[in-house]
């Protein structure tokens, strides 16, 4: 149930990003300013009001950390590897994976040995629940899932 929360938040936020990024077709740059408008407008961009600090918000309120980069990276792969090596062989799959397990980890979610060995298990790779036990205890033992 909290993965399907989760991905319905992630997707309204998508959503909100995308329609918030739309232009009516009205705005012209050449055109003259309002002779009533007094106040110049110019555009806010801080870091609350830009869609990536908003999807960077929902995720660490879900529980998900943020990908991980170089030597962050290498670790998180190596302890995957020691874990399931069948499951590292899609780098980029099993950092998604992991990053979504730390949701279910983070959110309290039961069965976690068995929701690793699924979100883990991905074309060739096939990931036991003995294994999804290892890459919890990696997850947590490498400190990934904390956010």
């Amino acid at each position: 149930m909290k993965n399907r929360t989760t991905l319905l938040a992630v997707i309204l936020l998508a959503t909100a990003a995308a329609l918030t990024a739309c232009d009516d077709g009205n705005s012209r740059a050449d055109s003259k300013p309002n002779k009533a408008s007094t106040v110049p407008s110019k555009p806010v961009t801080t870091a609350a009001t830009t869609p990536s600090a908003g999807a960077d918000a929902l995720a660490k309120a879900t529980g998900i950390p943020p990908r991980p980069t170089g030597a962050a990276r290498a670790r998180l792969l190596r302890a995957l590897a020691a874990a399931a090596p069948a499951a590292s062989r899609y780098e980029d799959k099993a950092i998604d994976a992991a990053r979504n397990q730390c949701s279910a980890i983070n959110g309290g979610a039961q069965r976690l040995d068995h929701l690793a060995s699924q979100r883990f298990t991905y074309k060739d790779a096939t990931t036991t629940e003995a294994q999804g036990k290892q890459i919890n205890q990696a997850l947590k033992a490498t400190g990934f899932c904390v956010v």
